[in-house]
C-alpha cells in the first residue's frame, strides 16, 4: 500500500487580479487530503466501482501522465477540507494521488516535488476544460507561502516556471517561494466556511463582464496588485500588523468588484475585533474567508456564532508528503 498527504491552501492576496497577470500570494494550510492506493482484484474508489468519468483528475494522472497499465487499484480518499470552498481540495487530491502512485510504482525513486506540482497542474487543467492556474497545485506540493505571477517579484525565491496552452492561447507563470523570517511568531490562520459553494467560473466571468462594461474598474486590479506587494513585503519581515491591514484593504477592493457576499462579509466583520486582518479568500460568491489572529479560538467562536464553520491552521505548513 502507498499513502500520501497533500495540504489545501488559502489565498492571502491577489484573488481575481491574478487572472489579469498580477501576483497572487497563497499559503499552504495544515488540513488537506489523504490518498491510499493498493493493488486489488478490481478497480475500486472509496468502496465503490471506479467510474473514471467521475474522477477526471485521477484518470488523467493514471492513464495520461503515468500511463499506468498494471493491476487494478483500490483507492481511498480522505479529505479534511471543505468542498468547493476555495481551499484547493481538487489540487490537493491531484497531488496526493500523484505522490501515492509514484510511491506504489517507483518505490525506490525519490519523489520530485516540482515534477509533482506540474503533474497536479496538468490534472487540474484536464478537469477544467484546459484552464487552470498553477497556484493551488504549486502551493499544495511545495508548502509554505507561494507567489504566482506573470513575472518574478523581489522578496521571493524562484522555484520553477509553468505554462499551459489554454483555449484562449498560451499562458505562462513564474512560481516563487516567499522569503519568510526564520522565526514566525505565534499567529494563526482561521478559515471560516459560509456553507455556500464558491462558483469560481461564474465569479471570474462576472468580473470580466464588469470590467468590459466599466473600464474604470480596472484600477481595482492595480490597487490589488499594490496591496499584494505591500502585504508580501510585510510578511517577509514578520510585520503581521501590516499584513492584517493589507488583508482588510484587499477585502474592500474585492467587495468593489462584487465578488464578496453577505455571508462572507458577515464572517469577516465578526472576526475583525479579534484579528489582525480578515478577508474573503478565493473566487468569492460563497466559499471561505480567512482571518489572521493571535487569538484563534476567539475568532473561531465568532465565526461559529455568525453561522460559519471555522477551521484553524498554522501560518506556515509543509507541502505534500509520503506517509
Amino acid at each position: 500500500m502507498a499513502k500520501a498527504f497533500a495540504p489545501g491552501k488559502c489565498i492571502l492576496f491577489g484573488e481575481h487580479a491574478v487572472v489579469y497577470g498580477h501576483p497572487a500570494v497563497a499559503i499552504a494550510i495544515e488540513q488537506g487530503v489523504n490518498v491510499s492506493i493498493e493493488k486489488f482484484d478490481d478497480w475500486v474508489i472509496d468502496g465503490k466501482s471506479f467510474d473514471h468519468s467521475k474522477y477526471p483528475h485521477i484518470s488523467h494522472i493514471l492513464h495520461d501522465l503515468f500511463e499506468y497499465k498494471g493491476e487494478p487499484l483500490k483507492i481511498e480518499i480522505e479529505s479534511q477540507l471543505f468542498s468547493a470552498a476555495g481551499l484547493g481540495s481538487s489540487a490537493a487530491l491531484s497531488n496526493a494521488m500523484g505522490a501515492a502512485l509514484h510511491k506504489l510504482i517507483k518505490p525506490q525513486e525519490k519523489l520530485d516535488i516540482i515534477k509533482l506540482a506540474k503533474i497536479g497542474h496538468s490534472a487540474e487543467a484536464a478537469a477544467q476544460e484546459g484552464r487552470a492556474s498553477p497556484t493551488d497545485t504549486a502551493t499544495s506540493a511545495l508548502g509554505g507561502c507561494i507567489v504566482v505571477s506573470g513575472e518574478r517579484l523581489t522578496g521571493t525565491e524562484h522555484v520553477f516556471d509553468a505554462e499551459l496552452v489554454t483555449p484562449e492561447g498560451k499562458r505562462s507563470w513564474s512560481v516563487c517561494k516567499a522569503i519568510l523570517p526564520e522565526e514566525i511568531e505565534d499567529v494563526w490562520l482561521i478559515l471560516g466556511f459560509t456553507g455556500e459553494a464558491s462558483p469560481t467560473g461564474k465569479m471570474v466571468a462576472n468580473v470580466a463582464d464588469l470590467l468590459s462594461r466599466d473600464p474604470d474598474k480596472k484600477s481595482i486590479m492595480t490597487n490589488i496588485k499594490e496591496i499584494t506587494q505591500r502585504g508580501l513585503d510585510a510578511l517577509s519581515v514578520g510585520n503581521f500588523e501590516v499584513v492584517g491591514m493589507a488583508m482588510n484593504e484587499c477585502h474592500e477592493q474585492l467587495r468593489s468588484l462584487g465578488v464578496s457576499s453577505d455571508s462572507l462579509d458577515r464572517l469577516v466583520e465578526a472576526s475583525k475585533p479579534y484579528s489582525l486582518g480578515a478577508k474573503m479568500t478565493g473566487a468569492g460568491g460563497g466559499g471561505c474567508m480567512v482571518a489572521l489572529s493571535r487569538n484563534p479560538q476567539r475568532v473561531s467562536e465568532q465565526i461559529e456564532i455568525s453561522g460559519g464553520k471555522p477551521m484553524i491552521s498554522k501560518l506556515v505548513s509543509k507541502g505534500v508528503r509520503l506517509i
